[in-house]
């Protein structure tokens, strides 16, 4: 009952086309495959799979389009301020050239991005939208600028928009300005009851002067981590405390504005159902809210179908997680799969963004006390020289096939074997297939009654499409 698919959805009509059109043609998948030992990376297969019948005795995966679930919205990265500073260092041409890799709808195709309001922990400094001396307070947000973005963030936002302008961007805060907090404090702390209004206009400001700037943000969570103290900069924020700020002040307030920026909640680990659960049990509050916003250091994906049980009209979010490698070692791209992207789609969330879009070789830039030291990029960039990771590869075997308003549909799994299907606007079947083991796994792939037969290699992963 928990992963119970929706209703067949409209374009219906065009699945029976497509299967008409397999079972009239000699039909055949395309692979594009990346191994453990780097020999493939996210490389096309010479040879195409052919349907045939009957299967060989081999275990099978069947692909079932006739489940459906939800609609996908995308999959990309954190867009940090260090990333931002990172790209704006590189030399036009070469910046250029990554960008249009990345973002292209025909190449690698990231549809969607997070971006940061102020600092994250993965920028040089930190810094808010109304920094004040200590002991000033700025109620009517008179000093509230975008000023600490327009070097970086800005620049490359727009240079992204011109060659994707359909891109989803989601912001998410790490803390509030410290003359808001409870600490006056960049670090830790709660927001002030009394500044509440303030923040909730702080947002709408935010979105207001980036749509301005020809950066529309689709989305927002409230606050990144909230129940997370330790990183510079961060604000904890109780399950009570952001259902009171969406309630009676965030909503009315984009209510107010006319902002349509979906409003996501919590953005953080599935290990706290209550988080959630609680928020979207108030009706003042889950009337604003789009739906739940996860990470996943801890918990596990499965939570998250616990969530769209519970609330099946409120939608789901993948919204960071880090994901490293190293490039003088294996590439971890069967557990990244299986454990991040599969996961999290199976688990009814209509988007993955990971943590983050580029790092230097050193893993920064970062704040100091409180900013991750481990987290490498999707790329790494020194200069104008480019590395992509596992966190590339992982994003790009999704991005590259499965592109907005993609529906996930029916696939089995196997032992080791995990995988996830979607059916696109186009009427292709994408299916993700991740082997954890060992050692190589031979499987058919049913379709329609019609099968083929593969091998992934051990601790590898492919994307299949016909």
């Amino acid at each position: 009952m928990k992963n119970k698919p929706t209703s067949l959805l409209p374009f219906a009509l065009l699945i029976a086309f497509h299967g008409s059109l397999m079972a009239q043609n000699d039909a055949a998948a395309r692979e594009w495959l990346t191994t453990l030992d780097r020999s493939a990376l996210l490389a096309e297969q010479k040879d195409t799979l052919a349907f045939s019948s009957p299967a060989k005795a081999f275990p099978a995966i069947e692909v079932n389009d006739m489940q459906q679930y939800q609609s996908m919205d995308g999959f990309g990265f954190a867009l940090t301020g260090g990333s931002a500073q990172l790209l704006m260092h590189m030399e036009s041409g070469p910046r250029a050239e990554l960008l249009h890799l990345l973002f292209a709808p025909d190449n690698t195709g990231v549809s969607y991005l997070r971006v940061t309001i102020g600092a994250s922990d993965m920028n040089e400094r930190v810094y808010s939208y109304d920094d004040l001396s200590k002991g000033e307070t700025d109620a009517d947000l008179a000093k509230f600028t975008l000023g600490p973005d327009r070097a970086d963030v800005i620049p490359v936002l727009k240079e992204i928009l011109a060659i994707n302008p359909t891109i989803k961007i989601l912001g998410s805060p790490w803390s509030a300005p410290p003359w808001m907090k409870t600490n006056d404090r960049v670090k830790d702390g709660h927001l002030r009851r009394e500044f509440y209004g303030a923040y909730a206009a702080y947002f709408v400001k935010y979105i207001e002067q980036m749509k301005a700037e020809g950066i529309p943000i689709a989305a927002v969570t409230v606050q990144n981590e909230p129940l997370n103290p330790k990183n510079t900069p961060s604000m904890v924020m109780f399950a009570e405390e952001e259902d009171t700020f969406i309630g009676r002040y965030l909503g009315p307030a984009f209510q107010n504005a006319g902002i349509t920026t979906r409003i996501l909640l919590y953005d953080h680990n599935p290990d706290v159902l209550s988080y959630a659960l609680s928020i979207l049990a108030d009706p003042a509050a889950s009337k604003y809210v789009d739906g739940t916003a996860y990470h996943l250091y801890g918990g596990t994906a499965s939570a998250m179908t616990d969530v769209h049980t519970a609330y099946p009209n409120k939608n789901l979010y993948m919204t960071e997680q880090s994901i490293s490698s190293s490039p003088n070692e294996p590439l971890p791209i069967a557990a990244a799969l299986t454990d991040v992207l599969i996961a999290a789609t199976r688990n009814w969330s209509r988007n993955v963004l990971l943590w983050n879009l580029a790092a230097d070789p050193d893993n920064g830039p970062h704040t100091n006390d409180g900013g991750c030291t481990g987290c490498t990029g999707a790329i790494t960039l020194k200069g104008n020289q480019v590395t992509r990771n596992v966190a590339y590869y992982g994003v790009a075997h999704f991005s590259q096939f499965v592109p907005p308003g993609s529906v996930r549909i029916g696939s089995t799994e196997l032992e080791q074997l995990a995988s996830v299907a979607f059916l696109t606007p186009a009427g292709k079947i994408v299916l993700v297939a991740s082997n954890t083991a060992n050692f190589p796994k031979t499987f058919n792939v049913k379709y329609h009654g019609q099968w083929f037969t593969t091998t992934l290699p051990a601790e590898s992963a492919a994307t299949y499409v016909w």
